[in-house]
């Protein structure tokens, strides 16, 4: 479980922060245009994003999120650090 000022995300155990994050990732690779980043980049773009979206909703949102709303949560997260890379690395693009 990780605790961000008033969010807390509880998507279960190590195997569910897993999925979270392959999921979240996984999302974020194909919503903002152009492919994903394999298998282990999309985990760690979503686990990262987990931590970027429970950061930045703690300080606006208030309550406790289950799988399905860790997912919303580590989705918005991703697709910011994807967005992020983008304009760091302009002339790159995901595999």
């Amino acid at each position: 479980m990780a605790t961000f000022a008033a969010i807390t995300l509880d998507p279960g155990g190590i195997v569910a922060w897993v999925i979270v994050g392959l999921i979240a990732g996984f999302l974020a690779g194909r919503v903002m245009t152009g492919g994903g980043y394999g298998l282990v980049g999309d985990l760690v773009v979503g686990l990262v994003g987990a931590l970027i979206g429970g950061f930045l909703f703690g300080q606006f949102v208030t309550g406790t999120y289950a799988f399905v709303g860790s997912i919303v949560v580590a989705f918005l997260g991703a697709c910011l650090l994807i967005w992020v890379m983008r304009q760091l690395a302009p002339g790159r693009s995901p595999v």
